[in-house]
């Protein structure tokens, strides 16, 4: 058998990315098994209907699972037909059984339930890595609910939120990418038993005089491989299945995207407020040996970039496939349907890696709550002075323009001055007491419900997730 080693190109998703679970499920030897699964269970239902014997069906199960690719490929290279070149290998292998194997039916009566079984288990194995990360969200929103932090608008300082608040956001996101998940999930289906071009002619030829209907066949097959039909096909399921699951994975990688992007932003000493993980022998350049990186971050921005744009090949595959089908879609399905799994797989996992050492820092994220929180706080201020009394309109615009001075002294790398610039002002004290003004300034006292939310959501997350 060939084996392929570094000494020719291999896609990274063979040995860097991806777990061994979502390889396998992905692999070529899983497929021929599957494959050989279909063909058993079609043999067994025309056992059942009186057109192969037992002996037979015995012989396909007993071989179903000897693979013998380089064989097959082997044949192949003859023949020019990967499905073909199977079928003859298993018939070679069946001395009893081998001249019923895939009796009435069409290639993509086999390949089109098969890939939906890799669907639905590939998308098994995301809805639970998502709901392990979901677990740890959850836990990490109630942990951080009440600690306040300066929020960013457009980049720049804004009011403040607390930690678990904007946790809660990408919670938010991953629940309703787990939803629907679960939702593409559960309406996963085989093309089923229908022949050339879904009509089931061959089937009925074959079923005369046997009392059974194609649709007897075709649901004893399915209901073997635990997969319901979609109620009609032409020579393939409909390829919009496969436009949906990409995505709902492109979706995902949508809002893991966010998170990471956020981190490497809140990451820099400028803001110096999270950092991913630093193992004590990591190198974060080659250059600079100072240097603390946010390269699991950046992968997974990398990665989840790549899956963002794998539904447009399968949007083009279901828009494009004419009349009762054509073969354009099937040389970038083996490509586009693996990858988009196996990279959404090791996003999900270098995610929960990253999340579960995530360092979120109490002293930058307090300086910049002190250094910018007042600003914001000035809010509180104005809606004290205009319960007193006071001009709401007038009042804007002395604060105003005592934060533009404080800004220019920051900007000098002085301290702020704006709370005593605000005191000295009688236009402001005569409504709000310089004695009062201390608490009303505080920013970590002005984030409004932000921490009950954040715990809303959390339990929300649990709720869901254990309901599911």
């Amino acid at each position: 058998m060939t084996q392929y080693n570094h000494d020719t190109f291999l896609s990274p998703l063979t040995w860097r990315y991806g777990s061994e679970e979502m390889r396998r499920l992905w692999s070529e030897t899983h497929k021929r098994q599957l494959w050989r699964r279909v063909w058993v269970a079609l043999a067994v239902a025309q056992h059942e209907a009186g057109l192969v014997t037992a002996a037979q069906v015995a012989d396909l199960r007993a071989h179903a699972d000897a693979i013998d690719i380089e064989r097959a490929h082997a044949i192949e290279q003859e023949i020019g037909h990967d499905l073909m070149a199977e079928i003859k290998t298993f018939a070679e292998q069946c001395p009893v059984g081998g001249a019923i194997i895939h009796l009435g039916a069409t290639s993509m009566d086999i390949e089109d339930n098969v890939d939906a079984l890799r669907l639905r288990d590939g998308l098994h194995l995301i809805v639970a890595r998502l709901q392990g990360l979901l677990t740890s969200f959850a836990s990490r929103i109630d942990a951080e609910a009440d600690h306040p932090s300066i929020a960013f608008t457009h980049i720049q300082p804004a009011e403040p939120t607390t930690v678990g608040y904007r946790l809660a956001q990408y919670g938010q996101d991953l629940l309703v990418d787990w939803l629907e998940l679960r939702r593409v999930l559960v309406g996963i289906r085989g093309k089923g038993l229908k022949g050339a071009v879904g009509a089931s002619a061959s089937y009925a030829e074959l079923l005369a005089d046997t009392g059974w209907t194609p649709h007897q066949l075709e649901a004893r097959v399915m209901e073997q491989l635990e997969l319901a039909p979609f109620p009609v096909a032409t020579q393939t399921y409909p390829r919009k299945q496969d436009w949906l699951v990409l995505n709902a994975l492109a979706g995902l990688c949508a809002s893991l995207h966010k998170f990471a992007f956020d981190l490497r932003i809140l990451q820099s000493p400028l803001f110096g407020e999270w950092s991913e993980p630093f193992g004590a022998r990591q190198v974060g350049s080659s250059a600079m040996p100072f240097k603390r990186n946010p390269v699991a971050a950046e992968n997974i921005d990398s990665l989840t970039r790549y899956v963002a744009n794998l539904p447009r090949v399968a949007w083009d595959n279901a828009a494009l496939s004419l009349l009762e089908r054509t073969l354009d879609d099937s040389a970038n399905r083996r490509l586009a349907l693996a990858e988009a799994f196996l990279i959404t797989d090791e996003v999900l996992r270098r995610t929960a890696r990253l999340f579960d050492g995530l360092q979120v820092w109490p002293g930058p994220i307090a300086r910049n709550l002190r250094d910018y929180g007042v600003f914001a706080a000035t809010e509180r201020v104005l809606m004290h002075a205009v319960k007193a009394g006071a001009d709401r309109q007038a009042l804007h615009e002395v604060i105003r323009e005592h934060s533009l001075v404080a800004w220019q002294a920051l900007q000098a790398g002085q301290p702020n001055p704006l709370a005593g610039l605000l005191a000295a002002d009688e236009r402001i004290t005569q409504w709000v007491g310089a004695a009062g003004l201390p608490a009303l300034l505080e920013a970590s006292g002005h984030v409004g419900d932000a921490p009950a939310r954040a715990r809303s959501l959390a339990a929300q997350i649990r709720t869901t997730i254990g309901a599911g």
